[in-house]
């Protein structure tokens, strides 16, 4: 589960509704932006659930709604800025083994219960200010805390709420965190390849802003179906097919489809459609892998080179 941005053309309904970033200097966003975050399964990219609304609501609340949606005998991985007792113990208490994994903040503070300090089990205070909003809380609430030592050489510590070290492993566990970064590669694969790495989104109304949203995610999903049933086909990973050379081959069988306008021949084309990324399945790369590092930003100006002269 995570959080992600999109901006729409700037008109006085999309602002008065969406509203826009706000700087620490004082400035405003150009642009009004909705914020959203959705529910993906990593194996597969495809998006469970989503949420989209106005910039100015925090993520936590649209993540409060999408918490009945995680499914049973589950595994989410949050980001550390959704760390909070009323969204961890919901996620928890309710529904059969739902369990998270989560990046402690560097302020979190608990207390040792058992275990040493690299895996342990640690006990903390539920704030006053969320038992307010939740009665139900309890006063504590516990969680496995693991230590790990990051590329940077940095310390950092993951929460999890499976706890049975012999069966859930240290190791398994920075192994499942690790992937959380797919979901980073769907915001990616939506906004860059199927949106065209457009600056804003087209529509200039509120409803019709809505409306693209989903009716991009519907789209993406179903293309994230075929190649998840075209992988299934050769028995390799969905993440190893190039969405992009997936979402060209089914925007051009589509666009073949209405052009023949022969409804009889549908099914012979998506029979068509499945071999052909199956094909793909074939010509592609198996075992690219390619660390996640910080990149330079770019530079909008140019750089002039002053040269001595001797």
């Amino acid at each position: 589960m995570d959080g992600t941005t999109l901006r729409t053309h700037d008109n006085v309904e999309s602002r008065g509704h969406f509203g826009a970033q706000l700087y620490a200097s004082g400035a405003v966003a150009s642009y009004p932006q909705v914020r959203g975050v959705t529910l993906t399964a990593l194996p597969t990219h495809i998006v469970h659930s989503a949420v989209f609304g106005p910039y100015g609501t925090n993520e936590m609340l649209y993540a409060k709604q999408l918490i009945a949606d995680v499914p049973d005998e589950s595994l989410t991985v949050f980001d550390r800025g959704f760390l909070s007792a009323e969204i961890l113990c919901a996620l928890t208490q309710h529904g059969t083994d739902r369990h998270f994994i989560i990046p402690a903040k560097s302020n979190t503070r608990w207390e040792l219960i058992e275990g040493d300090e690299n895996d342990c089990i640690v006990r903390m205070r539920v704030s006053p200010q969320a038992r307010a909003k939740s009665p139900e809380l309890a006063q504590f609430w516990e969680a496995r805390a693991i230590t790990i030592i990051d590329q940077q050489a940095r310390k950092r510590v993951l929460l999890t709420s499976l706890r049975d070290r012999r069966r859930y492993t240290c190791a398994d566990i920075v192994n499942c965190y690790e992937r959380r970064w797919g979901i980073e590669t769907s915001y990616r694969e939506l906004k860059q390849t199927m949106l065209g790495t457009a600056l804003t989104l087209r529509s200039k109304t509120t409803d019709c802003v809505y409306q693209e949203i989903w009716g991009t995610l519907i789209a993406y999903n179903l293309i994230r179906l075929e190649i998840a049933k075209a992988a299934l086909t050769v028995k390799c990973e969905p993440t190893e097919v190039s969405f992009i050379r997936a979402f060209h081959l089914i925007q051009f069988e589509l666009h073949w489809a209405a052009v023949t306008r022969s409804y009889g021949k549908l099914p012979a084309s998506m029979k068509h459609l499945r071999e052909r990324l199956v094909s793909l399945l074939n010509d592609e790369r198996p075992g690219r892998i390619y660390d996640r590092a910080v990149k330079a930003r770019l530079n909008r100006y140019a750089v002039r080179v002053v040269r001595k002269s001797t």
